[in-house]
This record gives structure tokens, sequence and C-alpha cells, in this order.
């Protein structure tokens, strides 16, 4: 049978429909198999720069790439929703609807194309297209080129999300030298992260990435200012902004030069990156806005402290143990003070800064109280025979006078009594192990700095203060795993509070800013360390001031040097500074009348016991600087010289210093003098006492 001509008439049709079926069907398995065998590389974190950021998430400190390319990790939710909007009003703005490719940009381009005689008027990439030549970079501009940009376009859309397509392009666009992505663009340019741009800022950012070097706006400061206020204008005219903003926009001043990108915390930043090489991003305990006027601080100090001087800082939350702020020297690359070396972990002699231990232990053994006489008096202990820092003698005081004052004597009476290694011992419990002299046993020079300890290791002891006794493992997060908490008390909880007490008594540094904080200091042997650590109810700060290569510094001293320091670390820090928690339950405090009989006087066990004649009765004598001496002064830039620190031991004060033949006009009762040369060259020093008795040394001051 003959079909009907209806049928007939459909089957070339028909066939038609069903060949082009076959084309397109054919044309699809071959793109997918295309695209199974030719994935695009869309896996832009494996060449990411790594950054180490605070607690708050607040950039610390970034590392390049690889390449040597600042390329910072970013998500658009930390990303100006203006900036986002303006980029794809400007560059795509059917973005959202088409499928990489968009068909409407092609028919308009080519049509300008012919109507300017072959001439590119506007281009039709979309950001798809645009992350795909960034994805994988190619020199040459060709219609092939371009085809393989619309294909790899094709593939990524159907991979990524159009958010996804957006983070990925705002961490590779290029922005002008070594700088992709907007993040970095936005440090780099404008110092500040990409959450909130203003109108101007986001202009220039969407302009950048069509020819960064062409207009970088500080090399080409003109071509910067055109390509934003075009950018400006586009958006004017599509009705997205009103006028007046456009117009103050365009007067806002553009970046002249390129901002160095942060760089807080460079010890602890660079202690991270090595543990964890596996993160690119690493958050620390640290906060960005203590730490950056901490080493604020430490920068303007330089000034102050004498050639080859550091220093060390570091603030911890007692509480937690969490660090808040580390500053390991006056600056990173300050090569002059051997910036590079992180002194909050080297190990120095911590001189007095360990003595508050000591007295916990005998407050613990009830062996004192607060109101507690103790002698303090020449002592011979088998041989030891410890001296107070100005040579001299105070007598019988309290205990509450002995620890303020920072006397030796007491302190070394305190520590016979209950043993150096139970000492040792107690610090162990802290979290913190003395570092001996080689072969040697635990003796009572511990007491007064006969051992070595790190700034980290001396605040994790005093956070015990803060915490009733137990001390906290301090953390920054840079450690390559989480340190076991310490679970043994450091000293019992009446006896950290009676220790505290005492502490809070001690009267700021002549100058400081006045505030509630316990305090104590410490110096050690040669003046080779200065320390400072001090406490409120919360926060444990600790500071170091000498020499990285540990040699002497005339004049340095816990209390001249890194106390000062200690206060105006506090006072700057910015942290709300918590009070004193109070006395245990049941813990009584009495005055002297009131202590019970065996602890009115705590009576040493000295071999010499509290017979021996005090300093004051034979002749005055200078003990230093030696006869002959040869003293290295420094100056601070072209200012005086530093002062020569002179000390004495005997006479009877007040005592005169005679320089050259000069007196001074002030006398003093202290046994320690600090001199101001006029001039380096030979001096000849006399001190005369209040009978009018003469000690005299002749010395040369070096400027090397």
């Amino acid at each position: 049978m003959t079909a009907p001509t209806s049928i007939r008439r459909w089957r070339p049709v028909a066939a038609g429909l069903a060949g082009c079926a076959i084309i397109v069907g054919a044309a699809l398995f071959a793109l997918d198999r295309a695209d199974r065998m030719y994935p695009p590389p869309l896996n832009v974190a494996s060449d990411l720069s790594r950054e180490v950021v605070d607690r708050n998430g607040t950039l610390l400190r970034a590392y390049t790439a690889s390449n040597g390319i600042w390329r910072l990790p970013v998500s658009l939710e930390a990303v100006d929703p203006d900036y986002i909007n303006m980029l794809i009003a400007y560059e795509d703005r059917r973005f959202r609807s088409h499928w990489g490719v968009d068909p409407l940009a092609l028919v308009r381009a080519a049509g300008q194309l012919v109507v300017n005689g072959g001439r590119i008027v506007s281009g039709a990439s979309t950001i798809t297209m645009q992350l795909a030549r960034l994805i994988e970079p190619r020199s040459e501009r060709s219609l092939a080129a371009k085809l393989r940009q619309m294909a790899r376009a094709l593939q990524i859309e159907r991979r990524l999300s159009k958010d996804e397509i957006l983070a990925r392009y705002l961490t590779l666009a290029p922005y002008g030298g070594n700088l992709e992505g907007v993040r970095a663009a936005s440090l780099a340019w404008f110092g500040r992260e990409p959450k909130k741009l203003s109108l101007s800022q986001s202009a220039l950012l969407v302009a950048l990435p069509q020819s960064p070097e062409a207009r970088r706006p500080d090399r080409q400061h003109a071509e910067a200012r055109l390509a934003r206020n075009r950018v400006l204008t586009r958006m004017s005219a599509a009705g997205l902004i009103p006028q007046s903003e456009i117009d103050r926009a365009s007067a806002a001043h553009l970046p002249g030069r390129r901002l160095a990108m942060p760089d807080l915390a460079a010890h602890t930043a660079d202690l991270a990156i090595h543990a964890r090489p596996e993160a690119n991003s690493i958050s620390l305990t640290l906060d960005a806005g203590v730490q950056q006027r901490l080493e604020q601080l430490a920068a303007e100090s330089a000034s102050r402290l004498g050639p080859k001087q550091s220093l060390a800082m570091l603030l911890a939350d007692g509480r937690t143990g969490e660090i808040v702020a580390s500053v390991g020297s006056t600056g990173h690359l300050d090569t002059a003070r051997a910036g590079a070396i992180d002194m909050s972990r080297a190990v120095r002699s911590p001189g007095s800064a360990l003595k508050p231990f000591i007295y916990g232990l005998a407050f613990e053994d009830a062996l004192i109280a607060a109101e507690t006489l103790i002698d303090d008096t020449p002592a011979d202990f088998s041989g030891y025979r410890p001296r107070n820092f100005d040579r001299g003698y105070m007598g019988e005081v309290s205990i509450r006078e002995a620890l303020q004052f920072s006397l030796n004597v007491p302190a070394v009476r305190l520590l016979e009594a209950v043993g150096p290694q139970r000492l040792l011992s107690r610090l162990r419990r802290g979290g913190t192990r003395l570092e001996l002299p080689p072969g040697g046993a635990p003796g009572l020079a511990i007491g007064l700095g006969g051992a070595g300890v790190s700034l980290r290791g001396l605040v994790q002891l005093y956070t015990a203060f803060v915490n009733n006794g137990m001390a906290h493992t301090l953390r920054d997060g840079s450690e390559p795993k989480i340190a076991d908490p310490l679970d043994q008390q450091v000293m019992a909880p009446a006896a950290s509070w009676q220790t505290a007490d005492i502490l809070a008594g001690v009267n700021a540094p002549q100058g400081a800013p006045r505030m509630a904080i316990a305090y104590k200091t410490g110096t050690s042997y040669g003046y080779r360390d200065a320390w400072a650590v001090g406490f409120d109810g919360r926060h444990v700060l600790g500071v170091w001031v000498g020499r990285p290569d540990a040699a002497p510094v005339p004049g340095l001293s816990g209390i001249d040097t890194a106390a000062p320091l200690l206060f105006e670390a506090f006072a700057r820090s910015g942290v709300e500074r918590v009070d004193f928690s109070a006395p245990p339950a049941g813990m009584v405090v009495r005055a002297r009348a009131a202590l019970p009989y065996a602890l009115k006087k705590f009576e040493s066990r000295d071999t010499q016991g509290s017979g021996l004649v005090a300093g004051g009765t034979l002749p005055p004598r200078i003990v230093y600087p030696p006869q002959g001496a040869r003293v290295a002064l420094g100056s601070a830039g072209s200012g005086p010289l530093m002062p020569l620190v002179i000390k004495l031991q005997g006479g009877a004060g007040p005592y005169r210093l005679i320089a050259n033949g000069h007196a001074l006009p002030k006398s003093t009762r202290r046994r320690v003098l600090n001199w101001i040369p006029d001039s380096p060259g030979a001096s000849s020093l006399t001190v005369m006492d209040a009978e009018g008795r003469a000690a005299s040394v002749n010395v040369f001051i070096d400027t090397n």
C-alpha cells in the first residue's frame, strides 16, 4: 500500500530532525568525553599565600606563594557586596544567567568589530571566560585562544556554582606587580581588608584587572584615575549609583604608593608556619590590636636603649594560658640589635624575679606572715655570702618590706629554710624547668638568679598568682601539639594571695602611669638582663631588656630599665584590667602585734647568724668601676653619653660624688650612683661620705 501523502511529505523533515539529533548527541557526547578527559585545573588552593591570623581572624602576617606572588585566600563573605555588584555590572551584567558564554555579548562585539573596520570596541569575555584565562594563562591573543576560553568556560560552569566562580576570580585576578586577588590588592593599595571598601576604592579595583600594569596607581597615577572614573561613569549611566555619590568618588584621593603587607608577630608566625607546613591559614591566640601597640612601643624604645640592646614582651591571659601578645625584639628586621632572635624564648638569668616563689613556699609552710620580722644583715651560708643590690643592709625589716625592696639576704634566709630542691620541684609543677649550670646541683644562688629561664617560662609561672596558686600552660597556637594541662599547685591559694598582696604594694617606677598592678623586677649578675613581670587579677605581662649576646650593660636594672616599660606596656595594651581576687575563705590577715610568738620574728640558720657588723662603719670603697677600668658607654643618637653606674661599700651616708674635681650638687644615701660624663676620655671619680672619708678611682670612658 502507498503511504498517505501527508506522511510522505513529513518523512524528509523527520529524517532531518533525526540526523540533527544524532549530530547534536554525538557532539554532546564528544564534548562530554573531552570534558572528562581534559578537565579544567580548578584547584587554586594549591599555590596560595600562607597566612597567620589572630584570634578574631585579623591578618597578622602573610607569606608570598611559591612563585613570589601575593595571592591571599578570600571568600565572598569577606568582600564588600557593593564591590561585587559593581564588578558584575561592569564586567558581565548577565553573569548570573548565562552558561559561561554570553551570546548577546558575542553578537554585540562582532557587530562593533564590523562597523568599526576591525577595531575592537568592547570585548565579549564573561567573568567565567576570564577565570578560564587566569587558570590557564596564554600569551597569544587569537580566535583559537578565545575559543579555548569559551570551551573552558562551559566546563567551569558545569562544575562550579556562580559564587564559586566569583570566589576563584577574586582570588586570581591581577592587580599590578605581584598582586593577585582582591584581598592582596585591597591590603596593598588601601591598607585594609576588602570587607568594607569605599565607592572610589571599589571602582579602582574593578578597573585594575583589565590592564593591571598600565593602571597601577603607584606608577601610572593619571591612567589609574581615568580608569576608575570610567567605571564610575558607567555605573552612573546604568542608573546604579546616584550622580552625587559618583561626583564625590571621582574626586577622591587615589593611593600614590603601595603599602607593605601586615607584618605582626613575625617570630611567632614563623614558628607556626614551620610547625604546620600543611596549613594555608593558621589562627593564633594573639590579638592583632594589642600586638601592634606593643610592637610599636618596642620600636620606639629602641632609641632609648643603649647600642645593641633589645627587649622582649609577653602578655598572657593568666586564667586561660592564651598569649595575647608576644614581642621577641625591638623589630625582627633590626639587625643592629639581632632582631631576628626571639628573646621571649631565650634562656637568661632571672635575677630576683623568682623571689616571690620563695616567699610563697615560706607562707605555705607557715614559717612567716607578711608582718613577721626578718634580719637584713650580713650572713654566711657555708661560704655563700649574699649581698644586696646596693651593697648595703637595712637591718631588721618585715617580710612585706623585704620582698617589696627585693632584699637578697632575707630571700636567701627563707630559701635555706624551704630548700632549693623543693623550690625547683614547685617551679616544675608550673611547667618551667630552670636551666642549671653544667653539673651543678641546685644551691641557694638560684634564688638570686643562679639559673636560667625564658621570659615565656617566667610569665607562665606568674600565672599562678591569678589562679589561686595553679599555673596555666602558655600557648599561642604556634605549637605543633597541644601541651598537657598543668594539674598541680605551684603554691597553696593562701600563699599565692599573700605573695600577690605584697607585690601589689610595690611603688610604681618614677614617672610611670599609675595603675593597680602587682609586679616584681630582677637584674641578673653583671648587668646582663633586666626583668619586670606584673599582673592584675587576670593578665600577666613580662618584660626583658638586655643584649642578645649576653654582654654586660652598665646601668641596666630591672627597676630602672624594665619596670617603666612594663607599666607603659600595660597602659598601652588596651586590655581591660581586672581587680585582684579577695583573700581565700577563712584566711585571716593579722597585724604584727596579733601574730603568734613563733611568727613575730623569723630566725635564720646561717652559720654566722646576724652578728656580723653591717656595712656603714668602715670607710667608703668604690667597688665599681675598679681602678683603671676602661668602660664603654654608648649614647642615644647624638645625645649625651649613657650614665656610668658607681657602686659603693662601707661609709656613712649621705654620699657626695666628685667627678674631675667638680662636686655634684646633690648628695644621696644610696650606694649606687649614676654619673653622666661630659665627654669620653680619662676621668677621676671621688666619693666622700658624711664623716669626710673618701675613696677615689681613675677610669677611662670609651664610646666604642
